[in-house]
């Protein structure tokens, strides 16, 4: 049938390398937006009393690491990740850096046919 998807679909290489990309770019915003908060908004309301920029980046950094966490979901089950590493990679991205460093950890076993 048009339209009905099977296993073999949801775990081919094309497949895997979109979930792959919508991974990274996920990771990447998550990631400056973490840099962002940590070293510039929350100083600036801690120090100067400025707690907008604060509110604004806490709040979109919480919805995209929700976006950011189910792309790491999609592409463990596409790629058939291991436990261990899904959570590690899903735990460095709340780690300002880290989150950087557990990306292309991730793409370059990916890219190697090696399991994450």
């Amino acid at each position: 049938m048009v339209g009905e998807r099977t296993a073999s679909s949801r775990t081919s290489d094309e497949a895997i390398a979109q979930a792959l990309l919508r991974y990274r770019v996920m990771a990447t915003v998550v990631g400056v937006l973490l840099i962002a908060l940590i070293f510039v908004a929350v100083p600036l309301n801690h120090l100067a009393d400025v707690p907008g920029p604060s509110t604004v980046l806490g709040t979109a950094h919480g919805w995209l690491y929700g976006l950011f966490f189910l792309s790491a979901v999609d592409l463990a089950l596409r790629a058939k990740w291991t436990l261990k590493g899904f959570l590690l990679t899903v735990i460095a991205g709340t780690v300002p850096v880290l989150s950087f460093v557990a990306e292309r950890r991730a793409t370059a076993k990916m890219r190697a046919g090696q399991q994450v």
